[in-house]
């Protein structure tokens, strides 16, 4: 695995017990629905209680809604989905969830077997006999097993789905859980392997451990054996970092030992960790996307970077030899820069070769380049089809050159094939496919562009029935992200193509400024200040929709989650008269008091700080809850979080909701008790609050007030 140091991965991959927001009396004074914002609140709960029982009343007491429940239960449980799988030594290991392992088995294969269309799976944990054996909710949130050997190994359980999880020390070859191993509390954090008697543990350590996010502040360094509270410190950041934490990197002949230290998104320093302790800095832009592999130091730049005489663009992929830049060198190869058009999407390294994948307008292309005695070789990937979404992964980046291979698009269920970045390799192997999951034959992928309010052309794909008439009147679909330099780009989804497209209708992806598709400048066109930006694009690409008379707002409805929740959020508020209907899912709402409720704290890099009025002052621009008007008429909505999310506070939704409804808006909300951000904590879970929101959407969209139903 290369070892590159994402701030964005660190952040969202722990999160904080969920609880009651702290806040002054202030704002509990001047806003009488805070009361909501108790998580596990008595009062609250039962609150939520009445609502859901509202909403399934309304959208889960038909025939429709349980046929269709039953439809995508079947193809979350399927046993014909390709069973992802990652490569320790000789095994292959794969978590798996279907209807007779709800929370999911850990299990591993042979790479001869895994070829097989039926593989047989040694069972390493079963969590649901877990749960029963502990009375627990576990669910899994990984593993990660010591090298060379790959007998010990660290495995992170969430309890509901929560970020906040505890670490436990599991022997592989035993199948059991170490007595008196490694184990660490509930918190967001984790422990990572240094050697077989040390790791490295950054958590909560009481008061004053933890950043304002909620994230830890100190990593120690942890013998086997000895109390938590020997561990010898490390590192400690300063209260308002985000997260710090550190890793080993066990590449034989390239040990390393790696703090980092995570200011906010994008933003984050990188420290070599000496023989005496001592932290020397990466010394590059705090901005630049940092990886070190074997003697090669990476860095993405998402800011122009002048150095040695020569200026860097934003966007470019830059590579120089490790140990010479930590001495002083400033050389480096220019590996990637971007055009108007292009963008750099990943990069995986192989044990010799570099792989990039490029987005050109959203379409993705796979080169391969090679470091040698004259600079890097490049050259395409050969052997791939020409069409829909393809990304490769490093099978094991310190043995060999093969690799993971993975295309999909709207239409198309998802190949896997193992192929291999060296020159003379033969056509990669297609080992899995997805099953046809719906009927895909009826419809046709286009790609348009639609003019933002500022003149930028914005991409959006569009997946329509070929016999649409543009007569304004299909019932239509469209999703959107827009933030933290995330990009969409397609992809196969049993449950959106049976629930939505295979009924006949029309589904969007909006390509819009906030995400990555066209690189950095792309994520900081929309940032704070310019949040607006994202949903001008938004709102330009459902005119569009309805210029092109593919829909009308009466047939066109919208979906979002999280930072997608707050852009449909600001549709719902800013643009009413375009949509039918409006789905909210684990949203930011309250904008003002979004950094005192769990890890908001550390998202300010992308919004804004509302406790420095002059950036309230654009803050509450695009804040829903406080744009909110009690005295206008909004599109039909519904909204869906989950009590165990403790990264998206669920108070943000249960606040809206409880203001549309004072004001008698046309909304519904369901709320899962388990489910941590993700929403649903198992298949079962997932296919119930899918099929809410897609009931609730055809009914709006495709029934009376809408198109005829097919």
């Amino acid at each position: 695995m290369s070892k590159c140091i994402s701030a964005a991965a660190l952040a969202l991959a722990f999160g904080l017990s969920a609880g009651v927001a702290h806040g002054n009396e202030e704002n509990q004074v001047s806003d009488p629905h805070q009361w909501l914002e108790g998580v596990e609140d008595e009062k609250a709960l039962a609150w939520v209680k009445a609502q859901n029982a509202r909403a399934e009343a309304e959208l889960a007491a038909t025939p429709a809604f349980r046929t269709l429940e039953s439809e995508l239960l079947a193809i979350y449980d399927s046993d014909d989905k390709i069973p992802g799988v990652y490569k320790q030594g000789e095994w292959y290991y794969n978590f798996w969830k279907d209807k007779q392992n709800p929370r999911g088995l850990w299990r591993r294969t042979t790479l001869e077997e895994y070829r097989k269309p039926r593989p047989q799976w040694e069972v390493l944990i079963d969590l649901d006999a877990l749960n029963q054996a502990e009375d627990e909710n576990w669910v899994w949130h990984g593993a990660d097993c010591l090298r060379p050997d790959y007998r010990r190994c660290l495995v992170a359980l969430s309890r509901g789905g929560a970020d906040a999880d505890v670490t436990r020390e599991f022997d592989l070859e035993n199948k059991t859980w170490v007595e008196g191993g490694f184990f660490r509390e509930e918190a967001k954090g984790a422990l990572s392997w240094i050697d077989a008697d040390t790791v490295y543990v950054y958590s909560d350590f009481g008061p004053g451990s933890l950043t304002e996010s909620g994230y830890p502040r100190v990593v120690k360094r942890w013998r086997r054996g000895t109390p938590l509270t020997s561990a010898t410190p490390v590192y400690e950041g300063k209260p308002d970092d985000m997260y710090i934490a550190a890793m080993h990197d066990h590449t034989p002949g390239f040990e390393r030992d790696f703090v980092s230290r995570t200011l906010a998104f994008y933003n984050d320093e990188l420290y070599l960790v000496g023989a005496d302790g001592a932290l020397a800095k990466v010394d590059a832009p705090n901005s630049a996307n940092k990886g070190v592999h074997r003697q090669w130091l990476t860095l993405e730049l998402r800011e122009p970077w002048e150095v040695g005489g020569t200026t860097y663009p934003a966007g470019s992929l830059l590579a120089a030899n490790f140990d010479a830049f930590m001495a002083g060198a400033r050389e480096f190869e220019v590996l990637f820069e971007p055009t108007d058009t292009t963008s750099l999407a990943g990069s995986s390294w192989t044990r010799n070769h570099l792989v990039l994948n490029v987005l050109e307008d959203v379409k993705s292309k796979l080169w391969v380049l090679t470091p040698g005695d004259d600079g890097w070789a490049r050259r395409p990937l050969a052997g791939l089809p020409e069409f829909g979404t393809v990304s490769a992964s490093a099978v094991d980046d310190e043995e060999s050159d093969a690799l993971w291979l993975t295309v999909t698009d709207y239409l198309t269920p998802t190949t896997l094939m193992l192929g291999d970045a060296g020159p003379d390799a033969p056509a990669p192997e297609v080992l899995k496919t997805m099953p046809t999951f719906f009927d895909a034959s009826k419809h046709v992928v286009e790609q348009h562009f639609a003019t933002s309010k500022d003149g930028t052309r914005v991409p959006y794909f569009l997946v329509r029935p070929k016999e649409a008439k543009p007569d304004g009147r299909n019932p239509t679909l469209l999703y959107g992200y827009g933030g933290f330099e995330i990009s969409l780009t397609p992809g196969y989804s049993g449950g959106v193509g049976k629930g939505w497209l295979e009924k006949g209708g029309t589904y969007a992806v909006a390509n819009i400024r906030g995400g990555g598709e066209y690189g950095p400048r792309w994520h900081q066109a929309a940032l704070k200040q310019n949040r607006h930006k994202a949903y001008e694009d938004f709102a330009a690409v459902a005119q569009d929709l309805i210029d092109r008379r593919i829909t009308s707002p009466a047939h066109l409805g919208i979906r979002g989650g999280s930072n997608g929740g707050l852009l449909t959020g600001n549709m719902l508020v800013q643009y009413p008269e375009l949509f039918g209907a409006v789905v909210i899912q684990v949203p930011l709402l309250d904008m003002r008091r979004y950094n005192k409720l769990l890890a908001g704290a550390s998202w300010m890099a992308e919004y804004g700080n509302p406790d420095v009025p002059e950036e309230w002052d654009y803050i509450r621009t695009f804040s829903p809850y406080h744009l909110f008007d009690p005295a206008n008429k909004y599109p039909p909505t519904i909204l869906l979080t989950s009590t165990r999310d403790d990264r998206v506070h669920p108070g943000h939704a249960r606040k809206m909701m409880s203001k549309m409804l004072e004001s008698g808006q046309d909304v519904r909300y369901y709320e899962n008790i388990e489910g941590g951000h993700g929403g649903a904590a198992d298949n079962r879970q997932a296919a119930h609050m899918d099929a809410l929101y897609l009931t609730f959407l055809w009914q709006q969209l495709a029934g009376e007030q809408g198109a005829p139903a097919p």
